[in-house]
């Protein structure tokens, strides 16, 4: 029976998830490995190379141990990763600075020297490089957060290190070099840069874009699709890891698009909605779309031929962390640990359990309370990096399980406000898959259901759903399933979530009042926030 090792290196830390494949995509084990995020005062995101790697070989290690799986048994390796990371690797695959992740927004110095220029104009971009970029790769690194303006930021405030420079990389391409000692770059990453060609029959790096974006040609690495073998895992890693060497490592993919083969949402048009540390709504598409207002893209996913038609959410799961922290334990009386946290009585395995409970016990609606979750800004439908959350129409009556109700609604009222934009450009979906750590919370699910008046489905393991698809990348890879179209039977629903109508009339109302909120404020944003 073939084994798999999948990985999901997110924001806060690296699950190792090992897999067998039989009649489904079966889970084995997870083990989870945390490490840092290093902020700056000027918008800077950043993480170690080494702390990624570090959490790579020591979950390995620990689930090895508590699954006693004899290591020859393992028969591929691919990631899952979080994505638009900027790492810049020396000639021995060295990083040479901390990686700049995809929350990292310092560039906008670098995005006004390059588009911010010339007439005529588009939005604030400069029409002929716009309509070019547009051209060539369907969209346009029109924010600071994009790679490609990292990749200046750092040639120009750290010329010297920059001399360095043998390739640039993405998070997940990083780790497969570290694996295999091998360069390799997948679609989807190197469809992020906007200096490749994503046009059918084409699908190179755009020696005109890198000549009009000052990109050195030499160093991008070659690219790859999701289920190539980069190379085996060296003895060097083998050993970190605590694995057998030759191990056949996989190109793997980015979060967004894994986690899309993951959900089974592998037929044309199919969608889901992602709720972890970040959050989008996604759909599959066989053409290039992209809608500038309201900032969707299709980009390069693992199904060849395939595009994936991606809205994003900067600050998702996030907002219910800082509920935990920052709501939560001031109300409901809780002890929070370094690693779980109960209730006083004991009666609860996690927080977040006994917060579900409470937020089911209180009704729809919130009392008329509305949250928006933009506590690092926002991407789409309106990229802007200066918004920022808030609590609008508090009264007397108003407590805390309201407020905490409210940002799960209010996460929600988003990612409506994702799928409408989506839809404006795709086929209407009455039902969408519900995946990532937000779909372990049932009530959650009925929120999301009632607020966007779909049906939300559901699978099992909901919060691995990018190891999940990770695993099909590397079963696909070495012929244990015959396409991803067959993988889709690996992944069934689990539960439904119907919406209820009796709630509909409340939840439009609020849910156009969220909407106006962003417009009415977003000169306010900017004047306290630039």
């Amino acid at each position: 029976m073939p084994f798999i090792l999948a990985y999901d290196l997110g924001t806060t830390g690296n699950k190792s998830c090992l897999y067998r494949i039989t009649e489904r995509i079966e889970l084995v084990d997870s083990y989870l490995a945390e490490y840092p995020l290093y902020t700056t005062g000027d918008g800077g995101a950043e993480q170690r190379a080494d702390d990624w790697w570090g959490a790579v070989c020591g979950s390995t290690r620990e689930l090895l141990k508590r699954t006693s799986l004899d290591p020859s048994l393992i028969r591929g390796i691919a990631f899952s990763s979080q994505m638009q990371g900027s790492v810049v690797v020396d000639r021995q695959g060295t990083a040479l600075r901390n990686p700049m992740i995809y929350m990292d927004q310092r560039s906008t110095a670098q995005i006004t020297k390059y588009l911010y220029h010339g007439f005529p104009r588009i939005e604030n971009w400069n029409a002929w490089i716009g309509l070019k970029s547009l051209l060539i790769t369907g969209g346009l690194a029109a924010t600071p957060k994009d790679p490609l303006w990292k990749y200046h930021w750092v040639k120009d405030n750290e010329p010297e290190l920059f001399c360095k420079v043998y390739k640039w990389l993405d998070v997940k391409d990083y780790l497969t070099l570290r694996c295999t000692g091998r360069y390799g770059m997948t679609y989807d990453s190197a469809h992020l840069t906007w200096v490749f060609d994503s046009r059918p029959g084409r699908l190179r790096w755009s020696k005109e874009l890198c000549r009009i974006f000052d990109v050195d040609m030499d160093h991008l690495p070659p690219v790859i699709r999701s289920t190539d073998i980069i190379g085996g895992l060296t003895r060097q890693a083998a050993d970190e890891m605590g694995l057998m060497p030759n191990i056949p490592v996989f190109g793997g993919g980015g979060d967004t698009f894994l986690t899309a083969v993951g959900a089974g949402a592998l037929d044309l048009y199919d969608t889901h909605i992602y709720v972890g540390t970040s959050g989008w709504v996604a759909s599959n598409i066989d053409r290039r779309t992209v809608d500038i207002r309201n900032f969707v893209a299709s980009i390069l996913g693992a199904i060849p031929g395939e595009y994936v038609y991606t809205a994003e959410q900067e600050t998702s799961g996030l907002c219910l962390q800082w509920v935990r922290d920052h709501l939560a334990l001031d109300e409901i009386g809780v002890y929070l640990g370094t690693k779980h946290t109960v209730d006083r009585t004991g009666e609860y395995d996690s927080l977040y359990e006994f917060l579900n409970e409470r937020v089911e016990q209180t009704p729809p609606g919130a009392g008329g309370l509305i949250f928006t979750p933009w506590l690092h800004g926002n991407r789409s439908p309106r990229e802007d990096p200066y918004a920022r959350g808030m609590f609008f129409n508090l009264g007397l009556t108003t407590g805390k399980r309201q407020m905490i109700r409210s940002v799960l609604e209010g996460v929600a009222f988003h990612k409506r406000w994702l799928l409408e934009a989506i839809e404006k450009k795709i086929p209407y979906r009455e039902s969408v898959r519900f995946v990532g750590g937000g779909a372990r919370s049932a009530v959650w699910c009925q929120i999301m259901a009632d607020v966007t008046g779909r049906h939300i489905e559901t699978i099992k393991n909901a919060q691995n759903a990018g190891t999940n698809g990770a695993a099909i990348i590397c079963a696909v890879g070495l012929g244990l399933i015959g396409s991803f179209k067959e993988a889709k039977s690996l992944v069934p629903v689990e539960k439904i979530f119907k919406p209820r109508h009796e709630y509909k009339t409340m939840y439009d109302r609020s849910f156009s009042v969220f909407k106006e909120l962003y417009e009415q404020n977003k000169k306010l944003f900017k004047r306290m926030n630039t």
